[in-house]
């Protein structure tokens, strides 16, 4: 059975930093695909960072690129959204995801489909 469980959120001022966990069981973690969303209240849920795990390749949105970095813990199935300079309208509900166990990379992220995922951990950035 495949979970993911987030961890890290809080809330901080602008600019400062937060690190997010998204701890995966019930699948082979290598040679796969892991993302992070977010969603605030009132909008679509938006792609925030995706890696495929074999090759650590990593996709970001454009409004994240530059101060957002995800990464992996291979070795405790973990991935991390490490997130810098943060701004209120980062301000959301930050999800990890992953597709199906059968797909080995995350190309053509954002626009996969993603079949699990976790119970969200909030994210609040004050001005």
């Amino acid at each position: 059975q495949v979970q993911l469980s987030e961890s890290g959120g809080g809330s901080v001022q602008a600019g400062g930093s937060l690190r997010l966990s998204c701890a995966a069981s019930g699948f082979r973690f290598r040679g796969g695909c892991l993302s992070w969303f977010r969603q605030a209240p009132g909008t679509e849920r938006e792609g925030v960072a995706g890696i495929s795990t074999g090759t650590s390749t990593v996709y970001y949105a454009d409004s994240v690129k530059g101060r957002f970095t995800m990464s992996q813990d291979t070795a405790n199935n973990t991935v991390y959204l490490h997130m810098d300079s943060l701004r209120p309208e980062d301000t959301a509900m930050y999800y990890c995801a992953s597709p199906s166990i059968y797909r080995t990379t995350c190309a053509g992220w954002p626009r996969i489909s993603f079949t699990y995922w976790g119970q969200g951990t909030q994210v609040t950035v004050s001005s």
